[in-house]
């Protein structure tokens, strides 16, 4: 009798770890390896599960002066009750100068433990970076270890996301280029040291990218220069100014027989344009 009563309330406790939500708040305390700015401090995890995968985002804090907010993308094991997050870009930083900001990878497990009257939840784990390094490529970022409690209120309250809409800020010409028809190819990098810059991208007012981190890799897209789309006008906002301000980007244009190098910058004032036109006769110009 008394070991069928704990295989039933194992039972009872599996159907509830598994049953449950995970998404919601979870905050608690990071630890750093040796060399890093602040060797211990506070985390909060901000995230919805939908079937298996998650999203949200990371806020990194020791005080109201230095904090990072990252985005966060996941995968939730319901079976093995692991959670896998990454941080695939910095929405905004302030930290001390002579620090530079890690995007970190997470390997967690979800731990409950009962008490008389209170079951705590956590998540405990690891996290590291997939270079080991920090976003200028060269300060090393030594792998640590992190848990989180689930909370019910934000340190940092979750703002809804707004619609993608025009940019706001001038739009400043950088170049007008014209075109007799065919697809464009663009890509762009950090202008320079990669210090954080992240940016929207929008073509005719519409979002093609979003708070995105630009690195050594490229941000690619492609636009359609034809009579049915004569025009395509390509907007850089600048989501942050980065370390090193203002926001600035590298973005290499190619065409089926043209390349264009074009050195972009954005601020808190001003976006970057770049447009594309359809002219038939451009291809005799330029014989």
């Amino acid at each position: 009798m008394h070991r069928l009563l704990l295989l039933l309330l194992g039972l009872i406790s599996l159907q509830f770890v598994e049953a449950q939500d995970i998404s919601g708040i979870w905050r608690g305390k990071l630890v750093m390896g040796a060399g890093g700015c602040f060797p211990v401090y506070q985390i909060e995890l901000q995230f919805t599960v939908t079937g298996n995968q998650i999203k949200g985002k990371a806020y990194h804090f020791s005080d109201s002066s230095n904090y990072i907010s990252d985005e966060l993308v996941g995968l939730w094991d319901s079976t093995k009750q692991t959670v896998l997050l990454r941080e695939t870009g910095i929405v905004t930083f302030r930290i001390h100068e002579d620090c530079v900001p890690c995007l970190k990878n997470y390997a967690l497990t979800l731990h409950t433990g009962s008490g008389n009257r209170v079951r705590e939840v956590q998540l405990r784990g690891n996290w590291s970076t997939p270079s080991g390094r920090a976003i200028d490529g060269r300060t090393p970022c030594t792998p640590g270890s992190i848990v989180l409690t689930r909370f019910d209120k934000a340190t940092f309250p979750a703002s809804p996301t707004p619609k993608k809409e025009a940019p706001k800020k001038i739009d400043q010409l950088v170049q007008e280029i014209r075109l007799d028809s065919g697809k464009v190819q663009l890509a762009l990098y950090d202008n320079g040291q990669i210090d954080g810059d992240t940016v929207s991208v929008f073509v005719n007012k519409k979002s093609v990218i979003d708070h995105q981190m630009l690195k050594t890799q490229p941000l690619k897209l492609e636009v359609l220069i034809d009579p049915k789309h004569p025009l395509q006008e390509v907007v850089m906002v600048g989501e942050n100014l980065g370390q090193i301000p203002p926001n600035t980007a590298l973005m290499v244009v190619t065409t089926s027989t043209q390349r264009y190098q074009l050195y972009l910058t954005a601020d808190d004032q001003k976006n970057a344009l770049v447009r594309f036109i359809y002219d038939p006769t451009a291809a005799k110009k330029k014989n």
